[in-house]
């Protein structure tokens, strides 16, 4: 019954968010869209559907295998990334419900040994599975020293409304969690990863920018949107701010690998996202 009370909330909660409007800067734009095909997809299936973007999402899958599915709540990205099939690799934002069945069943699939997890915040959508999965691998759980705290206490960045129903609930964090800072550079299976604290959503957001090509971008930065800021911890002025320094400044031909929604790249974003587009005439002024 706790997790039909948690799933009714979170449909809730999304049905009135749809209904409101976030305010960045001075352009009020509807919140982003979060429903989209769940189950697995293939480093193809989310591409851009655009001839330009096709052949980028080629290219890439040549060298970095990306993968994962939709959760079922919320229908949160996990990502896995790895240098190909058959080889080690790192799970991003493992979602609710518990996902670890849908995990295992797509690392047998592509033979692959997890030895990481990355977190991209401490939303519980994104949360959800890391202790079942950090600790039945043995694995290290990464995240923002910001955002630690929302392990063991995710009512802390939630409505007061979803809170409610986490009330006698009790959370842990994995045997093993490593906290990073704001441009930490460090290197797993193969993969260069720079993190890249991006307050707005959370205090402790990151941006992971991965072998300087791929961005996997939590719930900053979406298809046309951005994440929303109106949630505890969440700043629209720290979120301008992110956009400004963080996003900006990337290449265009960046891919970007969002938390909800199919995935993009800075190109398309800094042309057609009107968060974005509002940051950059801020940042001129």
């Amino acid at each position: 019954m706790v997790g039909l009370s948690i799933w009714v909330t979170f449909c809730k909660n999304e049905v009135n968010h749809r209904r409101t409007s976030s305010l960045v800067g001075k352009v009020k734009v509807p919140c982003p869209p979060r429903v989209f095909p769940m189950g697995e997809f293939s480093p193809l299936e989310l591409s851009v559907h655009s001839q330009p973007a096709q052949e980028s999402v080629e290219r890439v899958a040549k060298k970095m295998l990306v993968t994962g599915f939709a959760a079922q709540m919320y229908a949160t990205n996990c990502w896995v990334l790895a240098t190909g099939e058959g080889s080690e690799c790192v799970v991003i934002d493992p979602g609710m419900p518990d996902v670890s069945l849908e995990l295992a069943d797509l690392l047998t699939k592509y033979r692959l040994k997890p030895v990481a997890t990355l977190l991209t915040h401490g939303h519980l959508d994104h949360t959800f599975s890391v202790v079942p999965i950090c600790d039945g691998y043995g694995i290290p759980a990464y995240i923002h020293s910001e955002d630690r705290n929302l392990l063991l206490d995710p009512a802390a960045a939630v409505s007061p409304e979803f809170g409610a129903t986490l009330a006698g609930m009790k959370f842990t964090e994995p045997h093993e969690v490593k906290e990073l800072k704001s441009g930490e550079e460090f290197e797993l299976v193969g993969l260069k990863i720079k993190a890249i604290h991006s307050p707005g959503h959370t205090r402790g957001s990151l941006m992971f920018l991965v072998n300087e090509e791929t961005l996997v971008s939590g719930d900053v930065l979406f298809a046309g949107s951005i994440g929303r800021t109106d949630l505890p911890t969440g700043s629209s002025a720290d979120m301008q701010k992110t956009l400004i320094k963080k996003v900006l400044p990337l290449d265009d031909e960046i891919r970007v690998l969002p938390g909800h929604n199919q995935e993009t790249k800075i190109g398309i974003e800094r042309k057609s996202n009107p968060y974005l587009i509002e940051a950059a005439k801020a940042s001129r002024s």
